[in-house]
């Protein structure tokens, strides 16, 4: 057979660790577990300690490539070099480094299917004489095989992140798109290299030969000589360690996904770039599951609560003397007073969970109990401030930050997938608890009919959550950062990484040396201020490029025609079809309960056939047909048109929502992972924004015409939704 790939020595003296020196390749499948310890450094550093020293020659030259950088900072400044020739010698620098590492990466795939070849020899031979030895013996030449190929996925992981890095630092320090010009360019192009380091292409059929050999031995070694092909056995469940680890290192690389992770991009819990298990350890001992399950439980009561009054808005106002479209206002006073309230909820939770979920709850009390008693004292103002009061409660900001902050990597998929699943429900369920509200009496002097019901049940609801938030919460322990702190790999001995205030250096150092320490000590600053969180909006901005700028665009508008669809359903369907208020109940339920069955869809299917910006594009002209499809031109305008084209516009608007977040997600910069201006605040900014802009038109625009109510709340959202189309085509190839 042909020799194996050789592991890496890294010195543990290098990173202060308290152990004899390891080879990190050893400690397979805790692999990768073990190389996030080196992410608390700079790339350079870590790409310098983590390397194979044999393939030194094939990483990318991430040194060189920041000295080009300075180098041309410097010749533009003093006028020895133009625009065009900086993005040409780049440009030709990046293509020989990328075809430098891409043949090497082909060479060794080669050298592995030659390596699986030969044991596949031998595996054919050991069906004709099964032996328990040679069966272990072939088991572990296997696992070698996937220890190596482990090996080749953090090279390629390492060379991948290196590129993104200096496309970024490129674009930072010269304020071009030369990313955008650079994937344009190389990404689409027949024979194209790029497409080599993010698709790995060859590495899933290394991956599948191992996987069937694995389990093609052990069904041999457990029924001796009674085969069953793995691929008869949809349901087999035997994964070997080696296998696991592969399959994570392949499933961070790739663009694979399933249901679950893209029901958990929409939750937009932005994540650090380069995680460290220290603080993942400090997020364990966080974690407390009653209070995750309070926190979805405020999730699906706000959404409830949002939307259990839009089939009776516009008969609300009607009864206090107002016109009916005075309805857009009344749902979105809340999304008004949700802009400033995400503000302050996001600070507060820097420094605790329970007691903004405590002042939410109270505040939502309040609100509907408020919105309950209008009715009686026959005043919109104290309808529109019992709107505003819940406004004033929303803790979305809190739930997503308690999400990010507090449970666990390994679980926070979940947690974010349970997050969307707890607003779509809530979403909802409160348009169907309004259907079953279709009563009237009195208690005392207080009016009980379909207009205060919603607010009473809220009012109550809210109670009953204050009560059991009071009871069973578990305030996270603040964060505290010590000298020491262990770590322990899921195999392998227990390493203490020491994190120093201040560096010891000797006082004489050779050139080499000296240059070596002032890298190191500069990328550690960048690595510290990447940590840094974002306490103002001017920080916030300046870190949003023009691609994610143009996907907060999308964003807006998305939530802009949704909103259109859903607050002025009552109205619309009223005055053309006459319906009751179950009908467009039950109407507002059959589009909440759609979010679910689309995500598994989208999750499981189109997400793994098409790039995830195919996805983007071809949803929002789905969203401009719909909008298209809802104009009253024909005359009647009929049932059919108005749901099918409502339909349209309200799926592929949830299709996009999962996409765009998912984009935003990796394109966002790992500082707005933390702070009170972080990722999530941002997109839950540009949704209200919507939401409030989109309420608001339905108000001017029916206070005008309501015959006319249709066609001009949806003309602005179909010039917005054109403008976002040609939006993300201006930016198509920057968005990966």
């Amino acid at each position: 057979m042909s020799p194996r790939i050789p592991l890496v020595s890294i010195p543990a003296s290098g990173y202060g660790f308290n152990t004899e020196p390891v080879g990190v390749l050893t400690l397979v499948p805790g692999l990768l577990q073990f190389t996030d310890i080196l992410r608390m450094v700079g790339y350079g550093k870590k790409l310098r300690e983590l390397q194979i020293q044999e393939w030194k020659g094939y990483y990318i030259n991430y040194k060189l490539m920041k000295k080009k950088v300075k180098r041309y900072v410097e010749q533009l400044e003093i006028g020895a070099q133009n625009r065009h020739n900086v993005l040409r010698d780049f440009s030709m620098l990046l293509d020989n480094q990328i075809e430098n590492f891409v043949l090497f990466l082909l060479e060794q795939q080669g050298v592995l299917a030659h390596r699986l070849s030969d044991i596949g020899q031998e595996h054919h031979n050991l069906f004709q004489q099964p032996n328990s030895i040679n069966i272990f013996e072939l088991q572990e030449a296997y696992r070698d095989v996937g220890r190596d190929l482990l090996r080749l996925l953090t090279f390629v992981e390492m060379n991948a992140i290196g590129l993104r890095k200096i496309l970024k630092k490129f674009d930072k320090r010269f304020g071009y798109k030369f990313a955008d010009y650079y994937v344009k360019t190389r990404a689409n192009h027949p024979y194209s290299q790029l497409r080599q380091v993010f698709r790995h292409v060859g590495i899933g059929a290394v991956v599948g030969v191992l996987s069937h050999g694995l389990a093609d031995l052990q069904d041999l070694q457990h029924c001796q000589g009674n085969y069953t092909s793995i691929y008869d056995q949809p349901s087999y469940t035997h994964q070997d360690p080696v296998l696991n680890s592969i399959k994570e290192a392949v499933d961070r690389l790739s663009n694979s996904t399933n249901f679950l992770q893209f029901l958990g991009r929409h939750a937009f819990i932005v994540q650090e770039e380069l995680p460290s298990p220290s603080e993942d350890h400090i997020v364990d001992e966080k974690y407390h599951f009653m209070s995750l399950i309070l926190n979805l439980a405020n999730t699906f009561l706000y959404m409830v609560n949002t939307y259990i009054i839009v089939p009776t808005a516009d008969n609300y106002t009607l009864n206090l003397g107002a016109a009916a479209s005075v309805c857009g206002v009344v749902i979105g006073t809340m999304a008004v007073a949700q802009m400033f309230s995400s503000v302050y909820f996001s600070a507060w939770s820097n420094r605790s969970y329970l007691r903004p979920l405590v002042f939410s709850s109270i505040v939502l009390l309040i609100g509907n109990t408020l919105y309950a008693l209008a009715f009686d004292m026959n005043s919109i103002v104290v309808l529109l401030m019992g709107r505003l009061f819940c406004g004033l409660g929303s803790a979305r900001a809190v739930n997503r930050r308690y999400i990010s902050d507090c449970v666990p990597l390994k679980l926070r998929m979940q947690a974010s997938a349970g997050f969307v699943s707890a607003s779509a429900l809530g979403m909802a369920c409160g348009p169907a608890i309004a259907c079953l509200l279709q009563t009237d009496f009195r208690i005392y002097r207080f009016t009980m009919n379909q207009d205060t019901l919603p607010g009473w049940v809220m009012s109550l609801a809210w109670l009953f959550y204050l009560l059991w938030l009071w009871m069973c919460f578990k305030e996270p322990a603040h964060e505290n950062e010590g000298n020491l702190v262990l770590y322990e790999a899921d195999t392998g001995p227990a390493v203490y990484v020491a994190v120093e205030n201040e560096r010891r250096q000797p006082l004489l150092m050779n050139s080499e040396e000296k240059e070596q320490d002032e890298e190191g000590e500069e990328e550690n600053d960048n690595a510290e201020e990447t940590k840094k969180p974002v306490t103002s909006v001017v920080v916030a901005y300046k870190l949003l490029t023009p691609s994610v700028k143009v996907q907060l665009f999308v964003y807006f508008m998305l939530k802009y025609a949704m909103e259109i669809v859903l607050a002025e359903s009552s109205l619309i369907t009223e005055y053309y079809f006459i319906w009751s208020t179950s009908n467009v109940s039950i109407f507002l339920a059959f589009l909440g309960l759609t979010v679910l069955p689309v995500n598994i869809v989208v999750g499981n299917y189109i997400s793994n056939m098409f790039e995830e910006r195919q996805v983007l594009l071809t949803s929002e002209i789905m969203v401009c047909i719909g909008l298209l499809l809802s104009f009253h031109i024909m005359i009647p305008y009929s049932v059919t048109q108005y749901v099918g084209s409502a339909l349209i516009t309200f799926v592929s608007a949830e299709v996009l929502e999962g996409v765009n977040l998912s984009l935003l997600s990796k394109m966002m910069s790992s500082r707005l992972s933390r702070g009170t201006f972080n990722g999530g605040l941002l997109s839950t900014e540009a949704g209200t924004l919507a939401r409030v802009i989109a309420d608001g038109t339905i108000t001017i625009s029916g206070y005008f015409s309501e015959s006319k109510l249709l066609n001009t709340t949806l003309l602005p959202a179909l010039l917005i939704c054109i403008s976002s189309i040609i939006a993300t085509c201006y930016s198509y190839n920057s968005l990966y």
